[in-house]
């Protein structure tokens, strides 16, 4: 077995709707993804470990160390309930390596109504 050199996970979330829509703010997003992370048991203790950006609407997140993408759908979730968005938006997962916020699709009530 060869050991591989190191490697950087890079993942993204896209939030271009909620963004465009003046529904999300991105700079609030990645304050609390830098302070909500756990490196080695501990939050906000990323280091050189672990680097949070955004450009535009995107968010990414680079990792030296293991970081599950499911980890980030749990921190995106939690970020939405605590901006009581959680009902309007989902994280869905758009790539290999990245998720999307997108809004619920909710039918009108307003085209079900009978004529009288």
């Amino acid at each position: 077995m060869s050991k591989r050199g190191k490697t950087t996970l890079k993942f993204t979330i896209d939030c271009s709707t909620p963004v465009e829509d003046f529904v999300l703010n991105i700079s609030d997003f990645e304050l609390y993804l830098k302070q909500r992370i756990k490196v080695d048991n501990k939050a906000g203790n990323l280091g050189d470990s672990v680097f949070v950006s955004h450009e535009g609407p995107k968010l990414t997140v680079a990792s030296k160390i293991p970081l599950s993408k499911r980890y980030l759908k749990y921190l995106s979730k939690r970020f939405l309930k605590k901006s009581q968005l959680r009902d309007y938006l989902r994280v869905v997962a758009n790539s290999k390596t990245g998720y999307e916020l997108k809004y619920y699709k909710i039918a009108d009530a307003g085209d079900a109504e009978d004529d009288e």
